[in-house]
């Protein structure tokens, strides 16, 4: 499937080639090669309110990278369950973790039918690597699957991975903090939990910045994304203790130098923690 493809015969069962996909959204930023003329529109549809929109996409996964090393070297983390994982590009979870412990363990979960048609074939060739299909906002489903029971050890330290997934949650504003106490109730002691999300900052220029993006995303194919403020993002991470330094711009998360450019109002608008059960 290649970028310049529009979606045929070919198309995995369950995909509407004519609805975008954040995935595949994510996949034409980082320059992979599933994804449709649809999403590539839609991208080109956001830069009109936010021309760096696919800044954020690319820090995000700056920032997936950072937190990965952190969590293998700092932390000793050897487990990882990656919830929303996307499209494997390069530098997935499993490609950094397992260059610090090569016997990591990493359960990938996404419910795209893009990411299910390939996600499988191109993760599962290590063996030290699963993929399931499955709808991460149901934690119940996920918890209890046999290969999240199976191939990941409950009785030690898992990293729980949310990176720029629960701003995309359709439904009641405060389920997003119930899916997450359910996930973080289930974690072994000394577990670590990362997420990434749209940050609005409750006032000023980037206040009104990110209500036009909310807004422009809403009228489109997405169907819509949540920012939330520091307090909001707070409550996704129930009884956790915040990992220095907190909740920061994903620039600002253990970055690998200083910032020698003002941020952009994407780069701006997009937060990153790491937290741990005590």
């Amino acid at each position: 499937m290649s970028a310049e493809a529009g979606a045929g015969a070919n198309t995995p069962v369950g995909v509407d080639p004519g609805r975008a996909s954040i995935a595949r959204m994510y996949d034409y930023v980082l320059g992979g090669k599933d994804h449709y003329q649809v999403d590539r529109d839609e991208l080109d549809r956001l830069r009109q309110v936010m021309p760096e929109v696919a800044d954020l996409a690319l820090e995000n996964r700056r920032y997936l990278v950072r937190v990965c090393r952190f969590l293998a070297e700092r932390a000793g983390v050897d487990q990882y369950l990656d919830c929303g994982s996307g499209l494997p590009t390069t530098e997935n979870v499993h490609q950094v973790v397992q260059r610090v412990e090569k016997l990591s363990k990493v359960v990938y979960v996404d419910n795209d039918p893009v990411v299910v048609a390939h996600g499988r074939a191109l993760l599962e060739e290590n063996d030290r690597t699963r993929f399931i299909a499955g709808d991460i906002f149901e934690p119940k489903t996920i918890l209890g699957h046999d290969v999240v029971r199976d191939h990941l050890d409950w009785s030690r330290p898992i990293a729980l991975m949310f990176v720029a997934t629960l701003h995309h949650f359709k439904g009641d504003r405060g389920r997003p903090a119930e899916i997450m106490r359910e996930y973080v109730e289930a974690l072994p002691p000394g577990s670590y939990v990362a997420l990434s999300h749209l940050f609005d900052p409750g006032d000023g220029a980037d206040h009104e910045t990110m209500a036009t993006f909310q807004e422009a995303v809403a009228r489109g194919s997405l169907g819509g994304a949540t920012a939330r403020t520091e307090a909001e993002i707070k409550e996704l991470l129930p009884g956790l203790e915040l990992v220095p330094p907190g909740i920061v711009l994903l620039a600002n998360w253990w970055s690998d130098g200083p910032n020698l450019q003002p941020l952009n109002s994407a780069q701006r608008l997009i937060a990153g923690v790491v937290a741990r059960k005590p």
